[in-house]
């Protein structure tokens, strides 16, 4: 056991992947982790040693196949298993250490995905790829930089934004990474699932926020200590309850999706919420807040011939607002359904959100995307499959726009 003093910004998911272990053997050590909401800053915890993964050599393995069935290096594994790239050293029967694989990507989880880590990869992929451009789109609230990540050269503009609700925070690595796998391709000259990234980046110009309400995405994963000035108010907003996690609205407890002049005030009346909330409050005013306003002078800055935005849960793809969506809106969703397995859904009901004031103020297709599905926050297991599912969507606009 090793003593771990827990600082701010650590999480049961973060520190367990700093240290090579699972959230659960954290929680072993320390079972009051498992039903305390959040960690703070001082607190005390008692960590096991890494557990080593070991395998045992069968017929008809060598070194080689032993190292790509565990997605490592040889040299990963001759370092922890010396001599063991020589036949007489890698017999059935024999016992091998199994280290972690390094990370292939740039983008990839280590806990909960915030801010800082937005940062760290954004920085990392300006540097791997000079081509891949970086500026604020403005800034939240509580003045993070809303972080706006460009890739391309061409003369049409996709406009896509994420975890603007905070506990829908998983979308933001997953369209980062599409923007790495993007770039990987289109640097090396090879294909993305029978896409061709150099088509893309002739033809368009993407310009992508990955986290448009980052001050709501630390405060569902951290929490918010005595200290802290808002800490009244927002518990007093949250009824009381010490846990953020389901909370979708910036820190001012503003519901970002429903912030847009796109008949405002009909949403307003609809929903019913007089005033700042975990979710449905639309502010005093259309693009009341700041990072509203930003997405919106983004889009009028550069103007779109499509705009995605990334929320979860529900596997649902919807593309149409009130008869303003140009004609090409349904049969673009059916090929964002087919690519992703999603279903495009035709939705009635529902205003004020991103995808209907682009529709409405540029006519260009505009599409909301529920990636995943189960219960917001989506557990992290669930990336993999969304990171691709958010590519091969993000892909079809960009290969099959007329």
């Amino acid at each position: 056991m090793q003593q771990y003093i827990a600082r701010k910004g650590d999480t049961v998911s973060r520190i367990a992947a700093r240290h090579g272990l699972a959230p659960e053997h954290v929680i072993q050590g320390n079972p009051w982790a498992g039903s305390q909401p959040y960690l703070y800053p001082g607190q005390i915890l008692y960590l096991p040693n890494a557990p080593r993964r070991r395998y045992r050599v069968q017929e008809g393995d060598d070194a080689a196949s032993v190292a790509a069935l565990f997605g490592i290096g040889m040299d990963e594994l001759e370092q922890v298993n010396p001599g063991i790239s020589s036949a007489r050293h890698c017999r059935p029967g024999k016992e091998l250490v199994i280290p972690q694989a390094a990370p292939r990507h740039i983008v990839y989880l280590r806990g909960e995905y915030g801010p800082q880590e937005l940062q760290e990869d954004i920085g990392k992929l300006k540097a791997c790829f000079p081509f891949i451009g970086h500026e604020p789109a403005g800034t939240s609230v509580l003045g993070k930089p809303l972080h706006l990540v460009r890739i391309g050269e061409g003369p049409r503009h996709l406009h896509v934004n994420a975890a603007l609700h905070a506990n829908e925070w998983l979308t933001s690595p997953c369209l980062l990474a599409f923007i790495e796998q993007y770039a990987s391709a289109y640097a090396a000259g090879r294909s993305w699932h029978n896409h061709d990234p150099a088509d893309w980046f002739r033809g368009w110009t993407l310009w992508a926020v990955p986290m448009a309400n980052p001050d709501g995405v630390e405060l569902v994963q951290e929490g918010i200590l005595p200290a802290d000035a808002r800490y009244a108010e927002l518990m007093c907003w949250n009824s009381g309850r010490r846990s953020f996690r389901h909370w979708k609205a910036n820190i001012r407890g503003v519901d970002l999706g429903d912030q847009f002049p796109a008949h405002w005030e009909e949403e307003q009346a609809r929903r019913g919420v007089p005033g700042p909330a975990p979710r449905d409050y639309g502010g005093t005013a259309p693009l009341s807040e700041p990072e509203a306003s930003a997405l919106a002078r983004l889009a009028e800055r550069y103007p779109g011939d499509a705009a995605v935005s990334l929320h979860s849960q529900g596997s649902e793809i919807y593309w149409n607002y009130r008869g303003y969506e140009p004609p090409e809106s349904k049969a673009l969703a059916a090929k964002l359904a087919a690519a992703s397995g999603y279903r495009a859904v035709e939705l009635t009901g529902s205003d004020a959100g991103y995808k209907d004031w682009f529709i409405q103020r540029f006519r260009k297709p505009g599409f909301t995307v529920e990636l995943g599905s189960g219960r917001n926050p989506l557990p992290l297991a669930d990336y993999e499959d969304m990171a691709l599912e958010t590519g091969l969507i993000l892909a079809a606009i960009l290969s099959n726009f007329n």
